[in-house]
């Protein structure tokens, strides 16, 4: 007992191994890791509480504030759900609790997930531990921000159109978004119901696979989830022979990605070539044309749906009004912040009578269209390839008064989470000091492609997770 444990390089995988060979006690892990809580996060944020769970004695975890936990307020970053204390767990928190993984605590998000910066959070922006003035990517980003502070081992986060890549990109580690189905969204605060999704981040592509394999498969309680085809492998070997790897032309050479980020991800590609992968460019026109404004009808449409449901008369704090509809304006316009405002006034026009069919119907249409587009991309690869983010981590405040900007931050992303596809973002490397994401997407239920490939160019890569400023 008593190993000193360094929160900042020790994998999921290496604290299991020495919680079962007994050079480490259950509680002695999560003290670790809660003087790291202690230590970092007043400067970066990336937690909303923490919370003291002896009720496990694996490898501790943090769950996105979208995931309901019994018996811990769930917040999804918004004021308007400020004191709501679940009484039921999600099924990922049952599936985590059940694997004996203790709860660390509930961390930042953009507001109802809606964002790519962690910015939108009422409850004050998380920042990036590489350089604190900038920001960590969103929705998701207090997760990922806490992964790479070494505040906790892996945490899971949520993703719609990009919320669990983009800030893994940033930040420099590990994010799966698992094909659309496959987790279980019972229990999780929704935002766009065809597009959420929960998944893992974790600092090594194994510590991603091993958390999927716990929280992934059907439930019974979340109708559109399915039985995996496979079991989820932990991928092993230094080789991608016969891994065909297509280069979309379209998502590599989009306008706004740096020439820092292209530079590594280009690196990448090289280096998938060396290990034995067949690399051959291919195009995806309809996806990144029609992508952003297919997403951008589609995800508010439905969230203007889902966020009906929040009027200040079953949960949440309520404003009073002199009438119901003026007790339930008045609610919406103090609890809402301005990005779920700005969506839920898009989406509701896009359903609005005269108008389903042109916007949000024709929105699916394109979809479909995106979904064959992938489908047939994928006849002739076994993974497609591309940078997660145009960019690395920008300044905070940098984008904030200016939401088409700030959207474009998930060009690359979004294509493959409208067609329901995995996607796996590994670092690749640094620009300007900061890390680059490359994207790796594969065909419906092909998270184990992903993870070898993923694997065997993480292990050549050698990507150093631990930010330079923290490195001894």
């Amino acid at each position: 007992m008593g190993a000193v444990v360094d929160t900042l390089r020790l994998t999921a995988e290496d604290a299991k191994g020495l919680l079962e060979r007994g050079e480490v006690s259950g509680a002695e892990l999560r003290e670790a890791y809660r003087g790291a809580i202690a230590e970092r996060d007043g400067e970066l944020h990336c937690f909303l509480r923490t919370v003291d769970d002896a009720g496990g004695g694996g490898v501790p975890i943090a769950l996105k504030d979208v995931i309901s936990t019994k018996g811990v307020e769930t917040t999804a970053g918004s004021k308007i759900l400020s004191g709501y204390v679940p009484v039921f767990d999600s099924t990922v928190a049952a599936r985590v609790k059940a694997a004996g993984l203790p709860l660390l605590g509930k961390t930042n998000t953009d507001e109802f997930a809606m964002g790519s910066s962690t910015e939108n959070s009422a409850f004050g922006p998380t920042r990036n531990p590489w350089d604190p003035e900038r920001v960590p990517g969103g929705s998701g980003g207090g997760s990922s921000a806490a992964v790479t502070a070494g505040m906790t081992p892996w945490a899971l986060g949520s993703d719609t159109g990009g919320s669990i890549k983009q800030p893994s990109a940033l930040c420099g580690n590990v994010g799966l978004r698992p094909t659309y189905g496959t987790v279980s969204r019972y229990g999780i605060v929704a935002f766009a119901s065809s597009l959420d999704q929960v998944g893992p981040i974790a600092k090594t592509v194994r510590d991603a696979a091993l958390l999927y394999s716990i929280i992934a498969g059907r439930d019974p309680c979340d109708s559109t989830t399915a039985e995996l085809p496979e079991a989820v492998r932990l991928p092993e070997g230094d080789s991608l022979e016969g891994v065909r790897i297509g280069v979309p032309k379209e998502l590599n050479e989009a306008e706004g990605i740096e020439p820092g980020v292209a530079e590594a991800v280009g690196r990448a590609l090289a280096l998938a070539e060396e290990l034995g992968a067949d690399v051959a460019e291919c195009s995806l026109p309809r996806s990144v044309r029609y992508g952003m404004p297919c997403y951008y009808l589609i995800a508010p449409a439905e969230a203007s749906s889902n966020l009906a449901r929040y009027d200040g008369v079953r949960y949440g704090p309520r404003t009073d009004g002199a009438s119901y509809q003026e007790m339930v304006d008045r609610t919406r316009d103090d609890g809402f912040g301005d990005e779920p405002k700005r969506r839920i006034m898009l989406g509701t026009y896009a359903l609005s009578a005269g108008y389903y069919d042109a916007f949000y119907g024709q929105a699916q249409r394109v979809r479909t269209l995106i979904i064959r587009e992938h489908r047939e991309a994928f006849e002739r690869f076994d993974v497609l390839a591309c940078p997660t983010s145009p960019t690395v981590a920008f300044r905070i405040g940098e984008r904030a008064a200016d939401p088409l900007a700030m959207y474009a931050s998930d060009l690359l992303t979004i294509p493959s989470c409208l067609a329901g596809l995995p996607g796996l973002s590994i670092p690749c490397g640094l620009s300007e000091g900061l890390p680059v994401g490359l994207q790796l997407i594969g065909p419906q239920f092909g998270e184990n492609m992903l993870f070898r490939a993923g694997h065997v160019l993480e292990t050549a890569l050698a990507f150093d997770t631990v930010p330079e400023r923290w490195r001894s």
